[in-house]
């Protein structure tokens, strides 16, 4: 019997690139689009002025960030492990750098950026997160900040996330939600924990992780209106133990 064994960069590529089809029609489609706009990007860089700053986004498959970020002024460079999806964004946004490496050693310089920003990407490296911070924090200059969204452990929704993952195509075995409070002791002396936010319930699910629950597109075009209102009614009762993520604005001291 002979066993192979991928490094956990090498499964995430292989895996995204399999998927990135489904990905884009789900994941970029305009209600989903809504759902970043008004329950994501606008949490996730409260405060902070992109106007001509330096900004990397990682593990940025195929921009979806990268759209907000040059509405905003920023200055953007995008990296990725995956070829095939820094194709599809090099074809949408022709003024923005393009890397094709590792967040965990991007082969760039120090203190080169003012904010690096990761939605949804943390939990994909597994378990090599702290190198991936490690990296960003050597990325970022003094006063710049790390701005991710992620999975959070310790909610209910992430028990049954952890029974969905294990079972689920779509998800890699490396896959798990994020430690905050353990990434906060590890991190308190490189960064200032700024701003964390806890959210997500109906429309994240329903609208945003349509691909996940295999929605059918004019079903997901049907229900997608109503779930987004629900989603701003709800999340002010739900709090940390009822939410499906977390988003983070954490400052290099």
């Amino acid at each position: 019997m002979i066993f192979i064994f991928m490094d956990t960069e090498t499964l995430q590529r292989d895996h995204f690139n399999q998927l990135i089809t489904a990905y884009e029609k789900h994941y970029d489609d305009k209600y989903s689009r809504q759902y970043r706009e008004k329950f994501i990007n606008q949490y996730l860089f409260r405060g902070i002025d992109l106007c001509k700053k330096n900004v990397l986004e990682g593990m940025c498959g195929s921009g979806q960030t990268t759209e907000y970020l040059l509405d905003k002024g920023a200055d953007v460079t995008c990296l990725d492990i995956s070829g095939r999806a820094l194709d599809i964004l090099k074809s949408r946004f022709k003024t923005v750098k393009v890397l094709k490496a590792s967040i965990k050693k991007t082969g760039l310089n120090k203190d080169m950026f003012d904010c690096v920003v990761m939605v949804g990407g943390l939990h994909h490296v597994h378990p090599d997160i702290n190198q991936a911070i490690d990296e960003t924090y050597r990325l970022l200059k003094p006063g710049g900040y790390l701005c991710f969204f992620e999975p959070h452990q310790g909610s209910w929704p992430d028990a049954v996330r952890k029974f969905w993952y294990k079972r689920d195509r779509y998800f890699a075995s490396n896959e798990r939600s994020i430690d905050i409070q353990g990434l906060k002791k590890i991190y308190k002396n490189k960064f200032s924990f700024k701003k964390e936010y806890y959210s997500g319930n109906l429309a994240y699910i329903f609208v945003y992780n349509s691909l996940i629950i295999r929605a059918p597109r004019w079903l997901k075009a049907a229900y997608s209106s109503i779930f987004l209102k629900l989603e701003s009614l709800l999340r002010v009762f739900q709090g940390k133990r009822f939410s499906c993520f977390v988003i983070c604005q954490w400052q290099k001291k």
